[in-house]
């Protein structure tokens, strides 16, 4: 519904901020690392996502895509609810969950408020091949792929293509402003 909102802070502590745009207060919900960003600015800039459920609705607000990709990759996971994820972001970056993921790590994602080790380890398990997309060539985590690579290298596994294959492709794509469909038909293109 909003893909960002941008205006002038009125209130921000750890867990909620509120941003006027044009008389117009939105309260968000932020994870700890957005709330650090914020921090000591007149002004910033909220990446949104919308959560609808029987209990009500509640806008969730990220400094960056990259949080808002993950965000939305670890909400995709059954037993992951939107506080959980919120909980994981507020304790390690993306670049951090990426790296614990592909260390299989999950002692550090079992840090988070409500989640346990069988959790994390389900964790692991469902975004192991999808943060790989993530890593910069150097070796270093550059989370840059965002939830459409992660769709569209689970579809062209689902075709048939190794994950490797797959993978080289996309990330030598530009697919920041490219849907699930355009990317998997853009690197079809490319492996043929």
């Amino acid at each position: 519904m909003f893909y960002y909102i941008e205006g002038a802070i009125v209130f921000c502590e750890p867990g909620t901020a509120v941003i006027d745009v044009g008389g117009v207060a939105y309260k968000m919900t932020v994870s700890y690392n957005t709330f650090a960003a914020m921090a000591g600015k007149d002004k910033a800039r909220l990446y949104t996502y919308l959560s609808v459920s029987e209990n009500g609705i509640e806008l969730y607000g990220f400094y960056s895509l990259d949080e808002l990709d993950v965000y939305k990759l670890l909400t995709s996971i059954s037993g992951v609810g939107p506080k959980a994820a919120l909980a994981i972001l507020s304790i390690m970056t993306p670049a951090q969950l990426e790296k614990a993921v592909s260390s299989d790590d999950s002692r550090a994602i079992a840090k988070a408020q409500g989640i346990g080790n069988k959790t994390a380890q389900l964790i692991i398990l469902k975004l192991k091949d999808k943060l790989q997309l993530y890593r910069s060539g150097d070796g270093d985590t550059a989370y840059n792929g965002g939830a459409n690579a992660a769709d569209a290298l689970e579809a062209l596994s689902a075709l048939g293509y190794t994950k490797a294959d797959a993978s080289k492709i996309i990330s030598s794509m530009n697919v920041s402003s490219m849907t699930v469909e355009d990317i998997i038909r853009e690197a079809l293109k490319r492996m043929n």
